[in-house]
């Protein structure tokens, strides 16, 4: 059976996560909690927006309503990388090799490993950001489209349009696709090769949380009562196929998901607060926590898949060891 070890905390946990091998949970109020042989507090924001973890895992990275970007590692300590005053810092992303880029309103700017930073200008507010795997190309998520810069040469931005407001981007592993979440339901995608449109509509709700699996076969959504897990392992990626619907619930919607990062399972974090986890293969589910205070607002596998950390929008948090 799976153990729970829950904390119990104050507030919105924007991300929940393993910062080597660690638990850290950013909170919107801009404190960062740790279990580290014991709970340790840091405050770092005066109001906390984004959080991510930093490309080689060793800290976690995060943009506040304090226009500040800041690094916080295992030893506590908040190491400020931007500080632009009255700017919201929105989205964050990390590249290999240590580059980040963040974003306020109709602005993005990279920081390269040496501290240097880069400023990009869009015309309409930049809503979300990624980097290609190899760390390359930046997209940035907009109305009507992503936007495509090669943040380190001076080549001209490609533009990948499409009517609607884009709010999050992502690449897949591969670098074969690139898929946003809109603010209508649906995802929308390009096959990169050739920028072929994708749609992924059908959901009841908007898509706020999405994860692919290991090798990128999978790339399973928040958004309906149930996950749905889209295929991507042939060329065309989930054109002409449907997507696998697991932990369907009548009663309640997905908030979360998190993909294991060896096994073909993803862990499904629900609005009241329930945790299952479901296999691809054969659809099987295993409970993995009751009902809670509040919805499952972030959740996040450790490397070897044995524990996975979550948080809720009412502050219950805390980490669950489903070899116990």
């Amino acid at each position: 059976m799976p153990t729970i070890a829950p904390l119990d905390l104050a507030g919105h946990c924007i991300d929940a996560r393993f910062i080597q091998e660690v638990p850290f949970f950013a909170l919107a109020d801009g404190t960062i909690h740790r279990l580290d042989n014991g709970h340790k507090v840091v405050e770092v924001h005066d109001g906390l927006l984004c959080a991510i973890p930093s490309s080689d895992g060793k800290s976690l990275l995060t943009g506040g309503e304090d226009g500040k970007v800041c690094s916080i590692g295992l030893n506590g300590v908040s190491n400020e990388l931007s500080n632009l005053p009255r700017k919201w810092m929105t989205t964050i992303a990390a590249a290999p090799g240590g580059a980040i880029a963040f974003a306020s309103g109709r602005h993005a700017w990279v920081r390269s490993p040496d501290g240097s930073v880069k400023e990009f200008s869009h015309e309409r507010s930049v809503e979300g950001l990624a980097f290609a795997p190899k760390g390359l190309r930046l997209a940035v998520a907009r109305y009507n489209g992503v936007t495509l810069h090669w943040p380190a040469t001076n080549s001209a931005p490609t533009a990948l349009e499409w009517k609607g407001a884009h709010v999050m981007v992502m690449f897949s592993p591969d670098n074969r696709f690139l898929v946003t979440s809109m603010q209508e339901n649906a995802l929308h995608g390009w096959r990169l090769d050739d920028n072929r449109h994708m749609r992924m509509t059908g959901y009841p709700g908007k898509v706020k949380s999405w994860s692919w699996s290991p090798k990128g076969k999978w790339l399973a959504t928040s958004g309906a009562p149930a996950a749905i897990v889209w295929p991507f392992s042939g060329k065309d990626g989930p054109m002409g196929k449907g997507p696998l619907e697991l932990g369907t619930r009548g009663d309640s919607s997905v908030t979360a998901v998190s993909c294991h990062p060896v096994e073909d399972i993803v862990a499904i974090g629900y609005s009241d607060g329930m945790i299952l986890v479901g296999r691809f293969g054969d659809q099987k589910e295993v409970l993995l926590r009751r009902q809670g205070k509040g919805a499952i607002s972030s959740m996040n596998w450790d490397q070897s898949g044995h524990r996975l950390v979550f948080g809720s929008e009412a502050g219950d948090c805390g980490v669950i060891d489903i070899t116990g």
